[in-house]
């Protein structure tokens, strides 16, 4: 398999347009159309994931932090992130980021935290804005079917749980053939009048490219008329964070502890107790303080993030507990989501978790 082939599996789990505008996803690193022998998964790359990538004959790195975030202007090794891009190329290893794509998916940083705390029915927390699209388009009435089947196949039309999803007005449409048109109905300078469809069908923006295509490849006229709107309708499949519930509600104290537990957490640094039992539980990784009102707005009993700044925990206004238990904490397992599915996806292909410590952050 190549660079690509791997890339094309991970982006069904996390596709790089789900990423926030500011992040730097996908590869970094590497020749797309190499054959990989191996993979490393890690939280961050390293030298040390490097070395071990070495070690273990992996010759792609998948990160889930970028170890390339702005622009390179040098490469003297006088940095960090210098020296990692510098030992990769040297050893012709592929370096491959999916971060704020994978915590965008509702199958990903945040579902493993909730599936480790045993928080059920999850939902997404803060559903990303403009990301469902509505796709109006007008065919005649005996190519609906093979338009709409197109449109389908692409992606549109996904609803949740449903497939297949559009809505159809039939009316009359009117055209006239300039002189150097070439129209599959119609005389050129007449105006003429055809029984057509209005075709109605939502998708998510990332199919965008693929759905226009399929229209224009199935419908019959030499110009197709269609709009595309940006809908304000919540995506229940894709954001940041996520809340759910416990199977049963236990006292705050009892659930910090076991949350520390739990989460290998050396400390937890929390706001103020409220003397309520924790049943509804919000949860996001890495850093998570734009999320503390809607979790309270959700209704959660707790949050679960980090990188909180002194003043961030007045914000939970006795309205719930707010707890940072820190930022490579809450991504730690990360990691095994990553293996879990690439070895599921691809049985026989080598893929290692890798072993090397990247937390940069130690405590007395």
């Amino acid at each position: 398999m190549t660079v690509q082939d791997i890339s094309k599996i991970l982006e069904e789990l996390a596709p790089l347009p789900h990423a926030e505008d500011f992040d730097n996803v996908g590869l970094l690193v590497g020749n797309p159309n190499m054959e990989v022998q191996g993979a490393l998964v890690t939280l961050d790359t390293l030298e040390n994931v490097v070395d071990e990538a070495i070690e273990k004959n992996c010759n792609l790195i998948i990160s889930f932090h970028p170890i390339i975030f702005s622009g390179l202007k040098k490469l003297t090794g006088r940095t960090y992130v210098e020296r990692v891009v510098m030992k990769a190329i040297t050893h012709n290893i592929a370096i491959y980021s999916m971060h704020t794509a994978l915590d965008n998916s509702n199958l990903g940083v945040n579902a493993k935290i909730c599936e480790v705390l045993g928080i059920q029915n999850p939902k997404i927390l803060i559903p990303k804005k403009g990301s469902i699209r509505k796709l109006t388009t007008y065919a005649p009435l005996e190519d609906t079917e093979r338009v709409k089947s197109a449109l389908f196949e692409a992606g549109a039309g996904e609803i949740g749980k449903y497939s297949s999803c559009s809505f159809i007005v039939e009316g009359v449409g009117s055209f006239k053939p300039g002189d150097t048109a070439n129209p599959s109905v119609g005389k050129i300078g007449e105006v003429h009048l055809e029984k057509e469809v209005q075709i109605n069908v939502i998708y998510s923006f990332e199919k965008e490219n693929r759905i226009l295509k399929a229209l224009f490849d199935s419908h019959p006229y030499e110009e197709v008329a269609y709009e595309v709107m940006i809908l304000q309708n919540t995506n229940q499949d894709l954001g940041m964070g996520m809340v759910g519930e416990l199977e049963t509600e236990i006292e705050e104290d009892a659930f910090l502890k076991r949350l520390k537990k739990t989460m290998n957490a050396s400390v937890v640094r929390h706001s103020k107790l409220l003397g309520k039992k924790i049943r509804k539980v919000a949860v996001l990784g890495g850093s998570g303080a734009f999320a503390i009102g809607a979790a309270k707005k959700a209704g959660a009993d707790i949050f679960i993030t980090s990188d909180l700044k002194y003043h961030q925990f007045y914000e939970a206004e006795g309205q719930l507990v707010i707890a940072d238990i820190g930022h490579f904490e809450t991504e730690q397992f990360t990691k095994d989501l990553l293996v879990d599915y690439l070895t599921k996806k691809i049985p026989n292909f080598a893929v290692s978790l890798s072993e090397s410590i990247t937390n940069p952050i130690k405590y007395l």
